[in-house]
């Protein structure tokens, strides 16, 4: 496994104001955990924290960030806990790490990956559809997978493959329901028959009404009407 360095320096200015002073620096505040506790508030170099998050681990990689403090320095072993990005720009606002050791399992998400062509698909036109984009899975910090594979070229229509078909390294294990479906294929969809020109013509035209009644003798002669008394 490739040893990932991130440097990071130790804040004792906390707050909105300081935090907020650190981003126009270019700089990412954030906080490495202990066992659920806070440990040490962090400063972080937005594009370096940038470059470390976006390797091949994602944002499952094990990092060794070296913490400087007073003319000091600590070597910790940690994983990204939570990352907050501004809604508009994707841009780091504040990072959780969370201290870890090499012995420990742990638990993680892995994203899944759909391999092959499912011939219920390309043949029989069908739909594939993917339930589960991520599994947690747990194991060692050095054996976390970058994603999971799933082989999809022996699917059919009406076939599933579940968790208990998804074959994992050893040390590994996947933590969610044996029975719980993680992609299937179904038959498509039945399309609804055509409007006919008549009946397309014929949609919201209103019916007509002819009244019928005693004509005037004026009508009757081909002659004006004569006009109607009216009631007062």
């Amino acid at each position: 496994m490739e040893k990932i360095i991130l440097n990071a320096e130790a804040r004792t200015d906390l707050g909105k104001g300081n935090s907020k002073h650190l981003r126009k620096e270019g700089k990412v505040p954030g906080v490495v955990y202990k066992e659920g506790k806070i440990g040490i508030n962090v400063q972080l170099v937005d594009r370096d924290l940038w470059k470390v998050l976006h390797t091949e681990a994602g944002e499952n990689a094990v990092i060794t960030m070296n913490i400087t403090s007073g003319g000091k320095s600590a070597e910790k072993t940690v994983i990204l806990q939570e990352a907050q990005r501004d809604p508009l720009n994707e841009k780091l606002l504040h990072v959780d790490f969370h201290e870890i050791s090499l012995k420990e399992k742990l638990k993680v998400k892995v994203p899944v990956t759909i391999k092959g062509e499912a011939p219920g698909v390309t043949e029989d036109k069908g739909i594939l559809t993917q339930i589960e984009w991520e599994l947690e899975v747990e194991c060692l910090p050095t054996a976390i997978p970058e994603h999971i594979e799933v082989q999809v070229d022996d699917l059919r229509i009406g076939d599933s493959i579940h968790v208990k078909d998804i074959k994992v390294l050893e040390g590994i294990s996947i933590l969610a329901p044996e029975d719980q479906v993680v992609v299937s294929v179904s038959a498509p969809q039945a399309e609804e028959p055509e409007e006919t020109e008549e009946e397309v013509e014929g949609e919201g035209d209103e019916p007509k009404v002819i009244k019928k009644g005693k004509q005037e003798e004026g009508d009757a002669e081909g002659g004006e009407a004569a006009p109607s008394e009216t009631a007062e």
